[in-house]
């Protein structure tokens, strides 16, 4: 079998080549998706709130809850404004840890500057309504600086720790992506906030003159992927640009590189920073994909539903390659990979565990899918 990888630079280009050349084969696949509905405009983000019941968003600005057996409700009032085009729109959604009695949900979004041109993304809290049909006690928590004119590299995952803190990831902004190597803005950036906002008292760079407080860490591009491991740390994967997709643990206060250093090119061709994959001082990642998958989404699987062997195993979506992409990990490494539901040739937009212990997972198309994935018979 042919290797993925670059030509050798490095020491990561034996787990590369390793996580290439054992791939398991589509024959090896071991899931019956079940199609619960494809009347979604480019679903975004699926979030769990009992009874079977889940939210999805829809990236031109809508939030549906969407019943076990798939029937959709009508688009909840009380969104903010959302400016959707491009790769903007209405994005992640998750629920609170303690939603059952809180009914809080927090997504994100892009959010259009108050006057004049420009966006970026915002973090939001509100209440579901008993009813479900509306959200109320709107309240923004976070917004990234500064606004900027694009269409592109939002992020926005979300993500409540162990503590109760928030993290969300923050995109570069495409043509900022130097911004992504400084701490006076939030371009490029995992940031953490309190449900409430404010910023705790423990992030890395509090007090440090110069940067925003919310930063965890920096030097990401893209990140639309985010899930707290076994471990209890949280995990990332974020786009490269040809070639270069990573995953990454973000530890508080590291850099990431981007864009200093990369394990891709630039669009067409040509370096990108200074043309080098390692750097003094800069984070090294999980791992790397190399042709770029485009990953979005991101669950690690607890349950035993579908055999001890995937319990632990994290799950990416391949918008480009348009599979599931189920990855074992051994000491924190990548050993191995498995293609996922080729055969349906759908974008996949999102992946998570369900109550039930079963993976569902959202496809990126005018006629977006949301599919439970049913252990093989």
């Amino acid at each position: 079998m042919t290797s993925l990888c670059p030509p050798a630079r490095g020491a990561l280009l034996t787990l590369c080549a390793v996580s290439a050349l054992i791939s398991l084969p589509a024959a090896a696949q071991s899931v019956r998706p079940e199609i619960l509905t494809s009347q979604l405009e480019h679903p975004w983000g699926l979030a769990f709130i009992g009874d079977g019941r889940m939210l999805v968003t829809e990236r031109p600005g809508r939030m549906r809850t969407v019943s076990a057996d798939g029937k959709l409700g009508e688009p909840l009032e009380g969104l903010p404004k959302i400016d959707a085009g491009g790769q903007g729109g209405l994005l992640d959604v998750v629920a609170d840890s303690d939603f059952a009695r809180n009914r809080t949900v927090y997504f994100c979004y892009s959010e259009p500057a108050s006057s004049g041109s420009g966006n970026s993304t915002a973090l939001a809290s509100a209440r579901l309504s008993d009813d479900a049909r509306r959200l109320e006690k709107l309240k923004v928590l976070f917004s990234q600086k500064p606004k900027y004119s694009s269409d592109a590299h939002f992020g926005c995952r979300i993500v409540e720790a162990k503590d109760g803190t928030l993290f969300l990831t923050l995109g570069d902004r495409y043509k900022r992506k130097d911004d992504a190597q400084t701490l006076g803005n939030h371009h490029g950036k995992v940031v953490r906030v309190s449900k409430d906002g404010s910023v705790p008292k423990d992030n890395p760079f509090v007090g440090r003159r110069g940067a925003l407080p919310e930063i965890w860490s920096y030097g990401h591009r893209n990140v639309q992927g985010a899930a707290l491991g076994p471990d209890g740390r949280l995990w990332i994967h974020e786009h490269g640009a040809q070639g270069g997709d990573e995953i990454n643990r973000p530890d508080p206060g590291k850099n990431y590189g981007w864009p200093v250093i990369s394990w891709g090119q630039d669009y067409g061709g040509g370096k990108i920073g200074e043309g080098l994959s390692e750097k003094e001082g800069m984070e090294q990642p999980v791992h790397y994909w190399t042709p770029s998958i485009a990953p979005s989404g991101m669950s690690f699987l607890r349950s035993d539903k579908y055999g001890r062997d995937w319990q632990g195993n994290l799950f990416v979506g391949a918008l480009k390659f348009r599979y599931l992409d189920r990855i074992v990990l051994r000491d924190g490494k990548v050993v191995r990979e498995e293609k996922l539901l080729e055969d349906l040739k759908q974008r996949i937009r999102d992946v998570r565990e369900g109550p039930d212990g079963l993976l569902y997972v959202l496809t990126d198309s005018p006629e977006g899918q949301l599919i439970r994935l049913l252990p093989a018979r």
